[in-house]
C-alpha cells in the first residue's frame, strides 16, 4: 500500500515524520519530496494559447459602460453632444477600469503575498502493509495534512 500526502512545510511535517517511525514505519520506506516555489512572476496579459483566468477587461467594461451613460445624459446639455460625451465617457472610464484592475494584481496581490509568506509544499510517499494504512492515514490527517490518497502497489515494491 502506497500512501501519498502533501503537507506545507512546517514544524507538523516533522512530527508527522517522526511518529510515522514510531508507529513501525521505517525511513526507507517515507520518501519526503520538496516542491519549488514559483520563481517567475505570473504573466500580466494572458496570450492565445495561455490563460490565467485574470481579466484587465471586465471592471473597464464596467466603469466604461457607467461613464458611457453619464456622459451621453451630460452631452444632452454640453457643445459636442451626447454621442461624443458618451463616447468620451466610455475610453475614460475603460482606461481607468483596466489601471485599477493593473493596480490590484500588481500592487496589493503582490503586498498580501508577501505577509502571506510562500509556504513551500511537500509531498510525502509513505509505503505500508494493508493493515498499517489506516493508522497511516489517520497519522497524516491528524498533523493537518493538506491531502492525502492512498493506492495500492505490486509486493515486488514493498521491503518487508
Amino acid at each position: 500500500m502506497q500512501i501519498f500526502s502533501t503537507f506545507e512545510h512546517s514544524i507538523k511535517l516533522e512530527l508527522a515524520l517522526s511518529t510515522l517511525e514510531q508507529e513501525g514505519i521505517q525511513k526507507e520506506c517515507i520518501f519526503a519530496v520538496p516542491l519549488t516555489n514559483r520563481k517567475v512572476e505570473r504573466r500580466l496579459f494572458d496570450t492565445m494559447h495561455n490563460s490565467d483566468g485574470v481579466s484587465l477587461v471586465s471592471t473597464g467594461a464596467t466603469i466604461g459602460t457607467a461613464f458611457s451613460v453619464v456622459g451621453a445624459s451630460v452631452g444632452f446639455s454640453l457643445t459636442w453632444g451626447p454621442i461624443y460625451w458618451g463616447l468620451i465617457g466610455v475610453a475614460v472610464g475603460f482606461l481607468l477600469g483596466v489601471l485599477i484592475d493593473l493596480f490590484i494584481n500588481t500592487v496589493v496581490k503582490n503586498r498580501q503575498q508577501l505577509l502571506r509568506g510562500k509556504n513551500p509544499q511537500v509531498i510525502i510517499v509513505v509505503e505500508c502493509q494493508d493493515g498499517q494504512a489506516d493508522a497511516v492515514e489517520n497519522i497524516l490527517w491528524n498533523f493537518l495534512a493538506s491531502g492525502v490518497a492512498r493506492t495500492t502497489c505490486n509486493e515486488h515494491s514493498i521491503s518487508s
